[in-house]
């Protein structure tokens, strides 16, 4: 996860864009992951296999705002992607330097050199580096400021994209500044370049409610898989240590608390396509 700054700078020409507002506010535990078990709205979802969101022969473009974006949203896919020999390319907009606000133990620079480390150890633990992997690329965008720099990634998108490249990017009403800019700037590239989007939602579970109206249902498909994938999935985010640690120097919890993980820890994975 990276730093929650609410400030958004969209291009000219951008679609209308609805402003980050206090109803997604990311802030206590959220809905605890027992109130989304409990409703059956998940489980009636409609069901999607990894070649039907990404057929043979097309690119699966995964953009991560802040590194292990990519493995909470898209962990179990990209594991089967792999194992059907999919061309993936992984963007890695941000480094994650501003996860820890005035903290001594894990300083900007110090979180733009671990960061990346972390995520290359998340490929490996998921296993899709075994005979070729992911093409990662970084745009060293500053954490949390991807919508000031949104003309940025969106140019950056424009020189990547394919036809029929199948782009994956956080849900524009996510709730988090830096992954619905994401998801803004690769919904305009993806127009453009005639490529397909698919939006993940990553915190959106911590402010919405089952059922809640504010989320796209009608858009959402569910992607089952085994439960070695998930396996694989809790490693790789067990390889992201400075989001798993309680921080001594500023007595802040970990980012990546068990609240947070339970909600993104299941055989399955929603996409909204």
């Amino acid at each position: 996860m990276g730093a929650m700054n609410a400030i958004h700078s969209f291009p000219a020409g951008a679609p209308a864009h609805r402003p980050w507002r206090e109803e997604r506010r990311i802030d206590g535990l959220g809905t605890p992951d027992a109130d989304w078990q409990a409703w059956g709205g998940l489980a009636a979802l409609p069901p999607v296999s990894s070649v039907e969101l990404v057929p043979p022969h097309r690119r699966a473009i995964v953009i991560a705002p802040h590194p292990d974006d990519e493995v909470l949203a898209c962990g179990g896919l990209l594991q089967l992607l792999h194992a059907r020999h999919t061309q993936t390319v992984l963007l890695a907009v941000t480094d994650g330097d501003a996860s820890h606000p005035g903290s001594a133990q894990y300083r900007p620079q110090e979180l733009m050199r671990l960061r990346p480390q972390e995520t290359m150890a998340a490929l490996h633990a998921m296993g899709v580096c075994d005979g070729g992997g992911p093409q990662v690329l970084r745009a060293r965008i500053g954490d949390g400021q991807v919508g000031a720099c949104i003309d940025q990634l969106h140019t950056m998108l424009l020189q990547l994209l394919r036809p029929d490249d199948v782009v994956f990017v956080t849900w524009r009403q996510d709730g988090h500044p830096d992954h619905e800019a994401c998801g803004v700037a690769a919904a305009l590239a993806a127009r453009a370049c005639h490529a397909t989007l698919v939006e993940v939602p990553v915190w959106g579970w911590h402010w919405a409610e089952p059922g809640d109206s504010r989320v796209p249902w009608n858009r959402a498909r569910r992607l089952d898989f085994e439960p070695q994938v998930l396996h694989r999935k809790r490693q790789a985010l067990g390889c992201y240590h400075s989001q798993l640690r309680h921080d001594p120097s500023t007595g802040q919890p970990p980012i990546l608390g068990p609240h947070v993980l339970a909600r993104l820890l299941h055989p399955y994975e929603i996409y909204f396509i």
